[in-house]
């Protein structure tokens, strides 16, 4: 659960075929490794070097909207780890080495917020929730959500999560056959979706729910699209595009209200129905230890908003680049199932044995890595200024982050576009902090990642208990595109073969 290319055709995202992304000859150049870092230098009044910001920077945005990723691995080819660019109005800054990251979002934490045009975009969806607020009703929504995702709260998740995975993952191969193509954005769409509705309101996936899949995808189309705008006209305009916005809306707004209308309306008969254990059951029952209040109505629809888009979307596009990248490296699977094997065997895994899958983590960790869900867009207001690498960056500058850049960096990552498990394990070389942030970094770190990686983890090692994954022949490589997350562009379709119980 999470808060956003080398060809341009038509004005999609597009990057290399997977395999050549993973190709370690077909990487771009990336500053030298040998580049000794060093310590910060006096403020420099001027600005860092970037490029020619033409016609108000308008050919620039152009060329950001028609190929973000591949635009930024160009900046900091060309410029650096800090690049400075005239917007219209605004002064951008983008920072792409982990410590300039960490300076900025740690250690100057307090002068920052988020992006205004990118807070108006997911307010339209997520309301005023903790992704959106700021300030010290950011910081009371922070502090009480944070009771709702401990380690203790999510392995009471757990169960949830196997139940709705096993009862996909037992109708994918027909009784009688020992193999199907199995289309696994599909699979993993509905399993995610199974396991948010489980988890969040104790009841699984109907058709009806189902919808709310293909409205999750819209919405994040939508909202990358708007982020290159410098407004949103009204939805109800005759415009392309509004009215796939409206039904999607429609469709989560009607779905979450109905679990919470009926829930509270079941508590009002039953008093001791306020005590499930589920998220929106906790959610209801949070108390502001300052204060004794709890969340507000609105703000209990606007936290069950952003948990069933974000815990939905990101889990199943991150499990989707995983089974991929799985069934290429048959070699990397087989270890991590002998080491499920080894470990669960045939029984249900559990938050209980993830410190004992070190492979199989590292396997998602390497994924996320090379896919990270959340691949770009991830920017800041300074509200004061501030100095980052001896730059002087005044108030009001746009900071502008994109862990795409940082997980394909040669310096931190050995051969960066390779799929290698092994640099997450021990005894490999330390990872600098900020190189690897599929979840964020600093005081808005995604609240439910330890969700994700549970999930995530147990859902993986269901899948590799009872089926091997093949690519079939023939198969498309995949194209990511970049949204909101990064998803393939094609349908990613494995053979997937029934492992008979020794």
């Amino acid at each position: 659960m999470s808060q956003s290319f080398n060809t341009a055709t038509h004005g999609r995202n597009t990057m290399p075929h997977m395999n050549a992304v993973l190709t370690p000859t077909s990487a771009p150049s990336a500053p030298s490794a040998t580049t000794p870092s060093t310590p910060p230098s006096p403020a420099r009044s001027t600005h860092a070097p970037g490029p020619v910001s033409r016609w108000w920077g308008l050919p620039l945005l152009r060329e950001m909207k028609r190929d973000y990723l591949g635009f930024v691995t160009k900046l900091q080819r060309n410029h650096g780890d800090i690049s400075y660019m005239r917007l219209g109005n605004e002064h951008a800054w983008d920072l792409m080495s982990p410590d300039l990251v960490r300076e900025a979002l740690v250690t100057h934490a307090d002068a920052l917020i988020r992006w205004e045009r990118g807070i108006e975009v997911f307010a339209q969806v997520f309301g005023q929730s903790v992704l959106v607020t700021e300030g010290a009703t950011w910081q009371r929504q922070r502090r009480m959500l944070m009771a709702a995702f401990t380690p203790k709260q999510v392995a009471g998740y757990a169960e949830l999560m196997t139940a709705a995975a096993q009862e996909a993952f037992d109708k994918l191969v027909a009784e009688g056959q020992s193999h199907a193509l199995v289309t696994m954005d599909a699979l993993w769409n509905r399993v995610a979706m199974d396991v948010i509705l489980r988890t969040m309101f104790s009841r699984s996936a109907q058709q009806d729910s189902l919808a709310a899949i293909g409205a999750t995808q819209t919405l994040s189309a939508t909202a990358f699209r708007e982020m290159f705008r410098l407004f949103t006209l009204p939805d109800w305009l005759p415009l392309p595009g509004k009215a796939a916005k409206r039904k999607a809306l429609r469709n989560l707004r009607q779905l979450i209200q109905g679990h919470i209308t009926e829930r509270q309306a079941a508590i009002a008969e039953q008093p001791d129905q306020a005590n499930q254990q589920d998220l929106l059951g906790r959610l209801l029952a949070l108390r502001d230890e300052a204060t004794g209040t709890g969340l507000s109505d609105q703000e209990v629809f606007d936290q069950c908003m952003v948990s069933f888009q974000a815990g939905h979307e990101t889990s199943a596009t991150a499990l989707l680049w995983w089974s991929r990248l799985m069934a290429e490296h048959p070699e990397v699977a087989q270890r991590a199932r002998d080491e499920v094997r080894a470990v669960v065997g045939s029984g249900t895994p559990g938050p209980q044995h993830m410190a004992q899958l070190p492979w199989l983590t590292a396997t998602l960790k390497e994924a996320m890595r090379l896919y990270p869900p959340v691949a770009a867009i991830m920017s800041r207001r300074t509200t004061a200024p501030i100095m980052v690498d001896g730059w002087h960056i005044p108030k009001g500058a746009m900071l502008r982050i994109t862990p795409w850049v940082l997980h394909h960096d040669g310096r931190w990552f050995d051969q960066p576009h390779a799929f290698r498990p092994q640099r997450f394990m021990d005894g490999a070389p330390p990872i600098p902090k900020g190189a690897w942030m599929p979840f964020g970094a600093g005081p808005r770190v995604c609240l439910g990642q330890h969700f994700a990686m549970v999930e995530m983890t147990l859902l993986s090692a269901m899948l590799l208990q009872r089926f091997t994954l093949e690519l079939p022949a023939g198969a498309a490589a995949c194209t990511p595109e970049l949204h909101v997350t990064l998803r393939p562009k094609q349908s990613v379709q494995l053979r997937l073969s029934r492992i008979v119980a020794p």
